[in-house]
């Protein structure tokens, strides 16, 4: 499969292409191609330390999206509008948004759009026949590319097109110990959305890394 990443050189781009691009070819876009070429030359190396063959590319946005059987979102919400603007092909794809909308003031907290949450602004910002699921929003930014680290969490999963859940949650459960729960249509996006900056609340509060997390 081939999964093409808008803002692939941020922790989630990245993360991912160390993750899964022995498994699926990566295409990390930017609007810096010198960037992207960059941040996979430094995938394929780390991963060839290990003595593993990585699939990935760098690519400007628009290639990335072009590309990708899947596309993944890996933007700041500030940049969403803006970036989606610019960019073209996203029909019948299945696009993952593991976007938090979140503002700080002397603490973290939840900053949706008025669509409701980052997915559903990405839904309404995208032709109506892409399908739109969130996934990835909970994980700990700097765990990704820790390879010697397992990622040891639950990932909410949320869309309104099964088949498209389906394949994502699939994807989820390939990388590290992440396992992927249902959390229902992409109108409950909101609620997961809402996990994160209650993380970063609880990190910041009680001293705490890489909190995450899992349900049993």
């Amino acid at each position: 499969m081939k999964i093409g990443i808008v803002g692939g050189t941020g922790h989630i781009g990245q993360g991912l292409a160390h993750r899964l691009s022995h498994n699926h070819e990566i295409i990390l876009g930017s609007r810096d191609i010198e960037k992207a070429s960059y941040a996979s030359e430094c995938t394929i190396k780390a991963l060839k330390e290990r003595g593993i063959e990585s699939m990935c590319s760098g690519a400007v946005n628009q290639e990335a999206v072009d590309k990708g059987d899947i596309v993944v979102l890996s933007v700041n919400y500030k940049n969403l509008e803006s970036t989606l603007d610019s960019l073209t092909g996203f029909e019948n794809k299945i696009v993952i948004s593991p976007i938090n909308p979140i503002s700080k003031g002397d603490h973290f907290y939840y900053d949706p759009p008025a669509d409701g949450s980052a997915a559903l602004a990405v839904k309404r910002l995208l032709p109506e026949n892409a399908k739109v699921v969130s996934a990835f929003n909970n994980i700990a930014a700097n765990k990704w590319k820790q390879l010697d680290d397992e990622l040891d969490y639950s990932v909410a999963v949320c869309g309104d097109d099964h088949e498209a859940k389906k394949i994502v949650m699939g994807l989820v459960n390939e990388v590290s110990l992440l396992k992927a729960v249902d959390a229902g249509p992409l109108a409950m996006s909101s609620v997961v959305e809402s996990i994160t900056p209650l993380i970063f609340n609880i990190a910041k509060y009680n001293d705490m890394k890489d909190v995450g997390i899992k349900f049993i």
